[in-house]
């Protein structure tokens, strides 16, 4: 057991990577993330979003980071939620070379008055996005082959309630997920953002496992008792988590995925998209000389095109 211990301390010390890891003997296997200074700091320091709105997007970005874990080609995974709510618009990428985005659109007015009528507590999904759908999908790089997604109403009081109905209603896996984000203060008044995702699944019995219903209600309620400090908490590190959840039967960690806020936005893929556009729609765009700027939505990027160059 000492040596499974060693295994998962190394692999799963430190911040912005994702692994996925088997509990021993079992039918049951997982996935677990860590984000902070290299990922989910800057992502949520480029927008300046209200404090719950900035957790809800940091749970979005470490849900799609758990998902892409399981990617066996090259591509991404979106994880979309778009709702009625004053957010109407919520996503995260995380992409197979590890670059991961995400952004969400919200009307401050409303934001605020549901904050007022909250009294400063965190507003649960239905108030957050109102009535909506939440999608994943899944798109290679490779154009030949096609991209999937699947949609599920937005139902639940958390992001993590949600994933694990899109989990049950279209891979009709047994599924938890447990996310949190945490705002850490330093010496000085520096403040910090930091994640942590979990989820484990259960694979499905077949005439060699038998029935995989035990392990995976054990594995469930071992789970079901992590506390959202041990998943933010820079000095219990993942390792230290999944020892203290699985070591009765121990865990075998497969090598972690480094992970960095990084961006696809380019000035070619703006002026692909300038150029679909209609004529019309582009002029009314346009500043007094002819010139169009505009923003990535993603990292805040501003681009500038001179006329003739569109």
């Amino acid at each position: 057991m000492a040596e499974n211990t060693f295994k998962i301390d190394h692999l799963g010390a430190g911040d912005d990577f994702v692994a996925t890891f088997q509990i021993e003997d079992t039918s049951v296997r997982g996935r677990i993330a860590r984000l902070g200074d290299g990922v989910l700091d800057p992502i949520l320091k480029r927008h300046d979003y209200p404090r719950w709105a900035a957790h809800l997007l940091g749970e979005a970005v470490t849900l799609a980071v758990l998902v892409s874990a399981s990617l066996k080609f090259d591509g991404k995974v979106m994880v979309q939620a778009q709702g009625e709510g004053p957010v109407s618009l919520l996503v995260a990428e995380a992409r197979s070379d590890g670059g991961v985005r995400g952004y969400l659109r919200l009307n401050k007015e409303r934001w605020d008055f549901v904050d007022r009528v909250n009294k400063g507590a965190r507003p649960h999904i239905p108030q957050a996005l109102g009535r909506g759908v939440m999608a994943l999908m899944l798109q290679p790089n490779d154009p030949a082959q096609a991209p999937w997604q699947s949609m599920v109403p937005i139902e639940g009081a958390t992001l993590s309630d949600c994933a694990q109905m899109w989990f049950s209603q279209s891979e009709q896996v047994p599924t938890r997920v447990r996310l949190a984000v945490a705002e850490v203060s330093e010496p000085g008044g520096t403040k910090r953002w930091r994640s942590g995702g979990a989820l484990i699944q259960q694979v499905a019995g077949d005439d060699a496992r038998g029935s995989t219903d035990e392990p995976w209600d054990n594995a469930r309620h071992l789970f079901d008792t992590i506390e959202d400090i041990e998943l933010v908490d820079p000095d219990v590190s993942s390792g230290k988590l999944l020892f203290r959840l699985f070591h009765e039967s121990g865990v075998r960690v497969e090598p972690p995925k480094a992970l960095s806020d990084k961006c696809t936005c380019s000035d070619e893929r703006l002026l692909a998209t300038i150029r679909t556009m209609d004529k019309e729609e582009v002029k009314s765009l346009a500043d007094a000389d002819g010139a169009i700027s505009a923003d990535c939505q993603f990292c805040g990027r501003v681009y500038r095109f001179a006329a003739d160059t569109i």
